[in-house]
């Protein structure tokens, strides 16, 4: 698996002067077309931003469309974890290779993933050289909580955003991925959605807005 084999939808920055790259991380059964629309609110106030959303290297083996990073059909830890590792050097290839073609370096980038994508995003950002700006993780969880300590190399700031009617991740995992991360010395903060299922609304985007404005030295004004 190469980064060759990852492409997707992307935006330029507004600008058209590029000094950060979000990368936006679908979950299962979508593709990068889910998330690259999230570019254009968070634009507005990130001019200088590329937005870029992959499709996950792998066809979806529980739906007849749409990718995936790796199979759910067993959900245990150790399957997550597993798959987890087997998507991670595609996801990596890819972030290096966005970067050298805009000529930025780790600390302009930063990961949004939904679902699948927010765990890929935090497995591999947490295991990175050299830390990205920031991680944002919607109806998420930490996939192989047990061994980070061994293995974390990098502590990006993370914000994790769930909703507390979440059908598909339980609201529960946002705590645990939490007490997890900051076990580990990563800076975290959580948003509870009350009434939000699997998805993102506007006041969680908001709130990423907001971590992804500090994470770049970019004042977001407050509305």
């Amino acid at each position: 698996m190469t980064e060759a084999l990852l492409d997707g939808p992307s935006r330029p920055a507004a600008s058209g002067t590029t000094r950060q790259l979000i990368v936006l991380l679908h979950g299962l059964g979508a593709d990068g077309n889910d998330l690259i629309g999230l570019a254009e609110p968070l634009a507005e106030y990130l001019p200088d931003t590329a937005f870029v959303a992959p499709d996950a290297p792998f066809a979806c083996d529980m739906a007849p469309v749409g990718r995936q990073w790796f199979s759910l059909q067993e959900a245990t830890p150790t399957a997550l974890l597993a798959g987890a590792r087997a998507a991670a050097g595609a996801l990596d290839g890819f972030l290096d290779a966005q970067l050298q073609t805009r000529r930025l370096g780790d600390g302009s980038l930063a990961m949004i993933g939904f679902s699948q994508g927010g765990m890929m995003a935090l497995h591999v950002g947490l295991r990175r050289a050299v830390p990205c700006a920031s991680i944002c993780g919607f109806s998420t969880l930490l996939v192989g909580a047990e061994t980070l300590a061994e293995e974390i190399r990098a502590r990006p700031p993370v914000l994790l955003v769930h909703g507390e009617m979440d059908p598909v991740v339980p609201f529960a995992a946002m705590g645990a991925a939490a007490e997890a991360l900051a076990a580990n010395e990563v800076p975290v903060a959580v948003l509870a959605r009350p009434g939000l299922a699997h998805g993102i609304d506007p006041p969680g985007l908001g709130a990423c807005l907001k971590h992804l404005g500090k994470a770049f030295g970019i004042e977001i004004p407050t509305e």
